[in-house]
């Protein structure tokens, strides 16, 4: 996908749409994790470094990884859909590259196909501390949009 500009942000109806439904999801309050960017296609979620999600060696968990992961190409890919819809992942790939550490993460879900029923998203999970960004993840999902069935 192409750098987005100004001129092609998201709705204030679509923002509304995709807050809305990332309020609901309780495993992202579980979590502690944030919607930090929406645009057209592509969605940010920053979850905060902090005892409760981190494993034995205090790396971030890779199921917390995972999810803010999953859950950042499912919202991007929802950006393009229409509003009588829902989004459901149907699969998804991950590579953890280096350990989940810094001051919080950041996942990054691109899209890189739009479909009328499938989508294929870019994921990136990022280690952030002070600023400076690390690759820590990547990988690919695919999502299906469900039709006449709106995500209230």
């Amino acid at each position: 996908m192409t750098d987005l500009r100004a001129a092609d942000q998201v709705t204030p109806e679509i923002r509304g749409r995709i807050q809305d439904s990332f309020d609901r999801q309780g495993l992202m309050a579980h979590l502690g994790a944030r919607l930090s960017r929406i645009e057209p296609g592509r969605v940010h979620i920053v979850l905060p470094a902090r005892p409760e999600v981190t494993q034995q060696n205090g790396y971030v968990h890779a199921g917390a990884t995972s999810a803010i992961a999953d859950t950042a190409g499912g919202y991007a890919a929802y950006t393009l859909f229409p509003d009588d819809t829902s989004v459901l992942t149907v699969e998804y790939k991950i590579n953890l590259l280096a350990p989940a550490e810094g001051d919080h993460i950041e996942a990054v879900g691109t899209v890189l196909k739009p479909g009328r029923t499938l989508t294929v998203c870019n994921l990136e999970v990022f280690g952030v501390r002070d600023g400076e960004r690390k690759l820590v993840a990547t990988g690919q999902q695919t999502l299906i949009c469900l039709p006449k069935r709106p995500d209230r």
